[in-house]
């Protein structure tokens, strides 16, 4: 089975969770668009002034989704 890996990007501030979420629209948009497996892809609060945009990819993709998007982190999930 290939592992999983989370990429993230943080947004801060009192606008955040909205930023978060509308960034998610366009990681969605970039799946559908490049035929990424169905993978989740969404927003989550951290705090009420930090909230993450997420999109989780196999290993095997990592590289090429990361130099695209330059995700501010990323975690291996699973496993």
């Amino acid at each position: 089975m290939t592992k999983e890996i989370k990429l993230i990007w943080d947004f801060r501030g009192a606008d955040a969770a909205a930023i978060a979420k509308h960034h998610a629209i366009h990681l969605q948009d970039y799946a559908t668009q490049n035929k990424l497996a169905q993978k989740p892809i969404g927003a989550e609060a951290v705090t009420p002034m930090h909230s993450i945009a997420f999109i989780v990819v196999e290993e095997p993709q990592m590289i090429v989704v990361r130099d695209a998007l330059k995700p501010h982190r990323g975690e291996f999930i699973g496993q």
